[in-house]
């Protein structure tokens, strides 16, 4: 596997899961008993995470890994913050995005991965 197909992977994951914020289900949405908290805000950034990994992929693969490695450690970070302030309670990250402790540890998990993702090797064609 290449960065380039590791970022559509995560770009069709990211917008799958942004537009299933802003559907009533059990995993993701504004319930209280929902197991990862999305407002319309979190379901935005998914959403825009996810068109962005998707462009780089296909207009700039080169620079797949670069973006995978800057999304990781923004992922990760968002992560730690969250954990930090408000550990397994619900609270909004920099006043902005709102999470539980189940986003909180999946952000720390999803920074790792694509951080990771941003290493692999691109895909080299000999003439």
């Amino acid at each position: 596997m290449t960065a380039k197909t590791a970022a559509v992977i995560f770009g069709l994951i990211f917008v799958a899961v942004g537009l299933l914020g802003f559907v009533d289900n059990p995993i993701i949405g504004t319930s209280a008993d929902a197991i990862f908290h999305a407002d319309t805000i979190h379901n935005g950034v998914h959403i825009a995470s996810g068109v962005l990994f998707l462009l780089v992929a296909m207009a700039a693969p080169a620079s797949a890994g670069t973006v995978l490695k800057l999304f990781g450690i923004v992922y990760l970070a968002v992560g730690i913050v969250g954990l930090v302030q408000f550990g397994k309670e619900s609270g909004k990250v920099l006043g902005i995005l709102h999470v539980n402790g189940n986003d909180n540890y999946l952000h720390i998990a999803l920074g790792i991965l694509i951080f990771l993702a941003g290493f692999m090797k691109s895909r080299r064609l000999v003439a």
